[in-house]
Order: structure tokens, then sequence, then C-alpha cells
């Protein structure tokens, strides 16, 4: 296939509103050692790229400025260094960034191939969602078959994903969503209780079901806002996992005593961060434990919304107002329908 000098991509006018987002034209990407150049059907849309677009979440310093860190497509080029992948591989990547354009150069250690029976579509809904559960879940988290855990933010895609992989790996799952639509999404993807947190009171909730004990792991991405509860929502040595705040990064007049007094463990991270070799750490557990389950079909992303790359700014406000449930995806509708 040849490969443009130019390319379409999603890029910014300034920070600010998802009418910033525009169509331009630019630079194919040029590989560097150990990355692969893929021709992109299909790019999941994020919060932080949001958060980018904003202008609060800055790209690192040696990452493409161009918006989007989930990609699906087609290997059209090869660089140094990379070792099992050949030209017309269908993959889906963990981008650094980049993703919102027709061509994407990511770490061939960061890229997976398309599920048995997968489109681009369903294949580009996977890598940032998975990547940030499987890690702060499972790996940090360490949550265990058997134990309980409780998910924040119930319907997002980071939820969506997280409420079946800790179902179907032997969890008891809690949710919280913020309708009765929501909340019963949650409930077929396995949660064993979904709270409406507009409604009820999610630490009460965790007290009355699991008899006062609390569950073994929370995963959160509200903050401050839920500080205190989630302390309280804990059981003896649970481990609270931090992934975003959405509801404020200071918490103010908050007791610490739950931390000592079941020995509590907190933590926290974001994936862009993460060195090139913890992803590729994360990208090597979830081919050998997670893509099974996607190819048996025990789980599967839940896909709210597929539209194409020229309405992104459609996609933000979407993902904005918050009514979405799973995953919003851009996509080059000429090449979406690949699969594997």
């Amino acid at each position: 296939m040849s490969i443009p000098s130019s390319m379409s991509y999603i890029g910014l006018t300034d920070h600010g509103g998802p009418d910033n987002l525009v169509v331009m034209e630019g630079r194919t990407p040029q590989l560097r050692s150990g990355e692969i150049l893929v021709r992109v059907a299909a790019a999941g849309i994020n919060r932080p790229d949001v958060l980018q677009r904003k202008g609060d979440y800055p790209p690192p310093p040696d990452a493409s400025p161009i918006l989007g860190l989930e990609i699906a497509g087609e290997v059209v080029a090869i660089g140094d260094d990379v070792t099992g992948y050949e030209l017309g591989d269908q993959v889906c990547a963990l981008a650094n960034g980049g993703g919102y354009a027709r061509y994407c150069a990511v770490p061939a250690t960061q890229a997976l191939p398309f599920p048995k029976g997968y489109d681009a579509v369903k294949a580009a809904a996977l890598p940032e969602t998975f990547f940030t559960v499987w890690a702060n879940l499972f790996m940090m988290a360490g949550l265990k078959p058997g134990e309980s855990v409780l998910i924040h933010g119930g319907s997002s895609g980071i939820g969506t994903t997280a409420i079946q992989l800790a179902a179907a790996l032997g969890s008891r799952v809690f949710t919280t969503a913020g309708t009765a639509e929501k909340c019963e999404a949650c409930l077929d993807l396995g949660a064993s209780r979904a709270i409406n947190y507009r409604s009820e009171d999610f630490c009460a909730v965790i007290a009355e079901e699991t008899g006062k004990a609390g569950v073994d792991v929370i995963l959160d991405m509200i903050g401050a806002a839920y500080f205190e509860r989630n302390l309280k929502s804990l059981a003896r040595d649970g481990r609270l996992s931090i992934i975003a705040f959405l509801g404020g990064t200071f918490a103010e007049k908050v007791s610490l005593a739950p931390i000592l007094q079941k020995r509590l463990h907190l933590m926290g991270s974001a994936m862009r961060p993460r060195t090139a070799a913890e992803k590729q750490a994360i990208r090597d557990e979830l081919l050998q434990k997670v893509w099974p389950l996607l190819e048996e079909g025990r789980i599967a992303p839940v896909v709210h919304a597929v539209l194409p790359f020229a309405d992104a700014a459609a996609g933000h406000r979407m993902m904005e107002h918050g009514d979405h449930i799973g995953k919003i995806v851009l996509t080059f509708e000429s090449d979406s329908s690949k699969s594997a």
C-alpha cells in the first residue's frame, strides 16, 4: 500500500469547547524505532481527550499533539527493531497520542490483534479502557476471585469494562450510576447491585449489602467528593484505586482514621505517564488473560455510538453531556467493517 505524505486529522483551532475540533491536513507520521504505522479505521473517544481539548491534560513532550489514545486499523509500515507484525495485520493499540487521524504511529508493544470476529469499531473500543481497568483494578489493587468490588461510574466506558471483567473473573460487583436506565444496564453486564447515586447513598447500601463488612476493592473516578465515603465503604485490608477526579482533587475535613483502623491501601495512576515497559507488561497480560474472554464472548465492549471522524465535536459533546452508556467511537466508515 502506498502511504501518502499527508493525511487528514482532527485538529484543535484552540483549547476550549468541542467546536474547536475541526478536520485539518498535516504530515503523515514518520516511524521511530519500535513503532508501527496504522491506517486508522476507528478510534475511541475518552475522557482524557476532553481534558486535552480543554488544555488541562497536555501530551508528553515526545507524543503527537493530535488527540486520540486508542485506535484500530491496518498495519501499513513497520519500524526498526519491531518483530511479530506483518503488513496488513489488523490491530488495535493504546496510542500515546495521534489517534484522531488517518494514520497513527504507535509503539508495537502497545498493540494487540483484533479479537477473532471483531471489526474495527469493536476493536477500537478496547485499548484505553481495558489497559486502564486491568492495570488499576487487577495489577495494582489485586482484585481476586471471591472478593467484592465497588465500581463507580458503572455506565462509562471504564465502568462497563470493569463490571464485566470483575464479574467474569469471579468477584461480587457493586456499582454506581445516575439513572434507572444506566443501573439496569450495569445489572445486565454482571453487577449484583447497581446503586443510583442520585437517590441512594452508596455508603449505606454497601454497609447493608455486606453486613457492614465493606468491599475489598473500590475503583474510583470521582475523587474528592467520594473520598470519605469510599474509606468508610472499604473492608479491612481494603484497597482504593483512584483513576480520575471528576468530583474534585481536594478532599477537605476528611477523617483519615479508617486508613489506620482498617489497614487500608490507597493507590492511583494515570495511563499516559506510564513507561513503555509498564504499558508492554499490561499489554502482555491482556493478551494472555483477557483476549480469550473476548474471543469466547464472555465479555465485550459496550459501544454507545459510532460517528464519522468529521463529527468528533459531536462525540465530545455527547461525552460531556453524560447520557451515554459505554464507548463513543469515531470511524472512517469505509474501513470500519473489516474484521480479523
